[in-house]
């Protein structure tokens, strides 16, 4: 292949913040897979090396450790390197904004962060898609609908979310990013993207993560009982990591501006993922039960219309299917001894 500078300017050159977590290293192989520069971003801080080691002698990837809470000057994080494309001397096609703690265990440890990342990184990555004439994609979550009273949540609901309660800093700060990214919209023409992603799992999931999926799956591997909170008739629709990452890669390739809910709408209990959970795994844990947490969602279930409608876009992966694909991982990374194999109930 010629890498001529012609040739590396004819390839989109995408930033990815947040490259280094569960879906941003994800997102990274797709975007490489289609012939894209890929600059990943990432402060480490929930991200892990690991989930990008074998892209790193990738001619066409850089790593850049950097905090979105500050200003994202490329020339000066991207300095030129010998066989390297000039990825600092290009105009930014696409920015993934994707960097943010996303668990309740994570956001609990950075509640000041996970609100920083969500106002000062996302105008941040703005101002840089403004500057640059660049798509800019914004991962929001479903957890702006809160603990919802309408199910399954449409886009056009607005939520019942909780402003002051633990679950807040990550709730409003996603809440806040879908906003700015709008104002952008309206007032600058910059080309937005807005998804709401519903729980997602597979493969660089962290085991100390603190979601039900990766907890269930350490516990029931080392046959330790299982904890369930509430009396598990909670609900969440999981949908595994490469459906969720063809649905993000037609958003960004889309003129949708969104909000465009991604997940599968295959509704499970929390107690029947956990029963799942043990009998693939074939373990001996127990299930047991704790108090629910304050704000909690009872239910989780996407509305996909829009998605199917206007991307064509729909998961193919079934939850058995998923969990089949997934358990390897969580075995090899136990074997291995990856530093956090226990987590805290």
């Amino acid at each position: 292949m010629s890498n001529s500078p012609a040739d590396e300017r004819s390839r989109p050159l995408t930033l990815v913040t947040g490259g280094a977590g569960f879906l941003g290293s994800h997102l990274c192989d797709r975007l490489l897979a289609e012939a894209h520069d890929v600059i990943c971003l990432d402060n480490l801080i929930t991200g892990r090396m690991e989930n990008i080691d074998h892209l790193l002698a990738h001619p066409h990837f850089r790593f850049v450790r950097h905090d979105v809470t500050l200003p994202i000057d490329l020339p000066a994080l991207l300095q030129p390197e010998d066989g390297r494309p000039a990825f600092g001397m290009r105009n930014l096609s696409y920015i993934l904004h994707f960097a943010s703690p996303a668990s309740p265990k994570d956001y609990a440890r950075h509640p000041i962060h996970t609100l920083k990342v969500g106002a000062l990184g996302t105008h941040h990555a703005l101002g840089l898609a403004k500057a640059h004439g660049s798509v800019i994609l914004l991962a929001s979550t479903s957890e702006v609908y809160g603990d919802p009273e309408v199910s399954p949540q449409p886009e056009s609901y607005w939520g019942h979310v909780n402003p002051v309660g633990p679950r807040s800093v990550y709730d409003e700060a996603k809440r806040f990013a879908e906003a700015i990214s709008m104002a952008y919209y309206r007032e600058h023409g910059v080309k937005v993207r807005i998804i709401r992603i519903f729980n997602t799992y597979g493969e660089r999931m962290r085991l100390d993560d603190g979601r039900a999926l990766p907890n269930f799956m350490v516990d029931a591997l080392q046959n330790t009982p299982l904890t369930v909170y509430g009396t598990g008739s909670q609900t969440r629709s999981l949908c595994y990591v490469s459906d969720l990452v063809e649905g993000i890669f037609r958003t960004l390739l889309s003129d949708l501006t969104g909000p465009t809910n991604l997940g599968n709408p295959e509704e499970i209990s929390i107690l029947q993922l956990a029963e799942a959970i043990i009998r693939i795994t074939q373990s001996k844990s127990a299930i047991i039960f704790e108090p629910l947490p304050v704000d909690d969602p009872r239910r989780r279930q996407p509305d996909i219309t829009a998605a199917r409608e206007k991307l064509g876009w729909s998961a193919q992966v079934s939850l058995e299917k998923g969990l089949a694909k997934t358990l390897p991982y969580f075995r090899s990374s136990l074997a291995k001894g990856s530093p956090a194999t226990r987590v805290a109930h």
